[in-house]
C-alpha cells in the first residue's frame, strides 16, 4: 500500500471532497480528509476565500498500476475503462472498449511493455513483488490458444522426421506455454536456449533418427545401399579418385543431443 496526500482548494469543502474523490478515481468514503482552511463569510453574507482540504488516500498496488496505465493511455489519445480482478500473487488488468491495434502491437509486444512498466511502477521501493498481468480485449487467451496449436503441430512433425525444430524467439511467458504444450506430448521434449530478448524454444524428439550420409546413406552403414552381395560389391569411380586426405578425413559427428530432462519444472525458460 502507499498513500498520496494532495491539497484541494474549491468555493466550499464538498466541492473541494468531490475533486479529490476524482483526482484519485475513488469513493469519498476510502479517502481521509483534513480540513486546512474553511471559507470566511464576509459582510453581508459574501463569501470570502476558499476552502482547503488535504487528501490522503491509500493507494493498493494495483492502483498504482492502473493509475499509471491509464495515463500511458491517456498519452497514446486512448479513452478506455479498466477491470481489476485481484488474486493470491497480484492481479490481472483488463483494458476494456473498443481499442485499437496500438494497445497491443505486433504479437502483443505493445502490451508486454505497458505490463512491464506498470509492474515496476506497482512494486517501487516494495520487497514483495506484486504481479501485474495486463490483458486487452481478450488476446492473451487467444494468443494461447494459437500457441498451444502451435506446439502441437510442430511437436508432431518432429515425431514424423525426428528432426529438432527451433521456434521464433518469445518472451518467458509465451515460452511456458510452449513448454506446458510440449510436456504434455509423449515423444518429445523442449528447452529454451538464447539469451533474451532473442531466448527461442527447441523442440527435439526423445528419439531422433540418425543423420543420412549422402554416399552411403545412414551414417554407420557402411554397406552398399543397393547390392546385395557385399563380394560383389564394386566401388564406384568417385571412391577410387580420392585423395589420402580425403579418405583420411573425419566427418562432423552428428549434432549434439538436445534432449533435456522429462520433467516440465526443470525446463530452463
Amino acid at each position: 500500500m502507499s498513500e498520496i496526500k494532495k491539497i484541494f482548494t474549491a468555493k466550499s469543502i464538498e466541492e473541494a471532497k468531490a475533486m479529490a474523490a476524482q483526482e484519485f478515481g475513488a469513493d469519498e468514503s476510502k479517502i481521509n480528509f483534513n480540513v486546512l482552511e474553511e471559507p470566511k463569510k464576509g459582510l453581508f453574507g459574501k463569501i470570502k476565500g476558499e476552502a482547503r482540504v488535504e487528501a490522503a488516500y491509500e493507494q493498493s498496488k494495483a492502483d498504482v498500476a492502473c493509475e499509471y496505465i491509464k495515463s500511458i493511455l491517456r498519452n497514446m489519445g486512448i479513452e478506455s475503462d479498466l477491470s481489476v480482478t485481484e488474486n493470491e500473487e497480484g492481479a490481472v488488468i483488463e483494458i476494456l472498449g473498443d481499442t485499437t491495434g496500438a494497445v497491443i502491437g505486433r504479437r502483443g509486444e505493445t502490451l508486454d511493455a505497458i505490463q512491464y512498466l506498470a509492474s515496476m511502477a506497482a512494486n517501487r521501493g516494495d520487497k514483495e513483488y506484486f504481479r501485474i498481468t495486463l490483458d486487452c480485449c481478450g488476446y492473451r487467451e487467444k494468443r494461447k490458444a494459437i500457441l498451444e496449436e502451435l506446439a502441437v503441430k510442430i511437436s508432431k512433425t518432429v515425431l514424423r522426421t525426428g528432426r529438432t525444430t527451433t521456434l521464433e524467439p518469445m518472451n518467458p511467458y509465451e515460452r511456458r506455454i510452449i513448454h506446458s504444450a510440449v510436456a504434455n506430448i509423449e515423444g518429445v521434449s523442449s528447452k529454451s536456449v538464447g539469451e533474451e530478448p532473442y531466448r527461442k524454444v527447441v523442440i527435439s524428439s526423445n528419439n531422433p533418427r540418425p543423420r543420412k550420409d549422402k554416399r552411403d546413406g545412414f551414417k554407420g552403414d557402411r554397406r552398399p545401399r543397393r547390392d546385395k552381395n557385399p563380394n560383389e560389391y564394386t566401388p564406384r569411380s568417385m571412391d577410387m579418385m580420392k585423395t589420402s586426405f580425403e579418405k583420411d578425413y573425419k566427418r562432423p559427428k552428428p549434432e549434439d543431443d538436445l534432449i533435456e530432462g522429462d520433467l516440465y519444472g526443470k525446463i530452463d525458460i
